[in-house]
């Protein structure tokens, strides 16, 4: 058995590509999905900074962005969708020697209900399970962590401050580096 089918679902949502359709669904999750999980008072990082972050997720520019990212060749952009409302939400690079999950997002209100286990399950499916398959995670963010370790992700041991997510406070995000166990392993 892989690591990708030790996760379950929840049957009442579907997982699918990304579509031009989805973009605005896709910010909102992503908004919503970093207010909850990112403001942290010991590291300094503010509600007001992942405001300022997202203060134009809506702008004709941010979703002419976002169309463009789902639909690069380099890119797999997957949404979770429950009654065509998206509520979950995972973009995957495609690099030369790996892939690289940026993260499955899900809405708070519809964590722990199978979705982002739904969605893993999903990308490893289109992912060739012989290439490096890696995630990226706030060093803070123990839920998150906990998950990609069921999901058969293990800690690689490094560690950054992620530089593109600089917030307005000055302050970068503490992020780590997790590897999915590969189907020889």
């Amino acid at each position: 058995m892989t690591a990708r089918s030790s996760c379950q679902s929840s049957p009442r949502i579907e997982v699918s590509r990304a579509t031009p359709e989805d973009v605005a669904g896709i910010q909102n999750v992503l908004y919503r999905a970093w207010l909850t999980t990112y403001p942290n008072k010991a590291l300094g990082i503010t509600v007001a900074d992942i405001e300022e972050m997202y203060k134009d997720r809506n702008s004709d520019e941010a979703l002419a962005r976002m169309r463009e990212r789902i639909s690069s060749a380099s890119e797999i952009t997957l949404v979770a969708k429950e009654n065509g409302k998206v509520v979950g939400v995972c973009r995957v690079i495609r690099r030369e020697d790996k892939d690289v999950m940026e993260a499955i997002y899900v809405l708070p209100e519809y964590q722990r209900l199978g979705i982002g286990s739904a969605i893993w399950r999903e990308i490893g499916k289109l992912l060739d399970s012989k290439r490096k398959i890696i995630v990226q995670v706030a060093t803070y963010n123990t839920d998150a962590i906990e998950f990609y370790k069921r999901c058969g992700f293990r800690d690689t041991g490094k560690r950054w401050e992620e530089k593109k997510f600089r917030l307005r406070s000055g302050t970068a995000i503490p992020a780590m580096e997790m590897l999915a166990k590969q189907e020889q392993e």
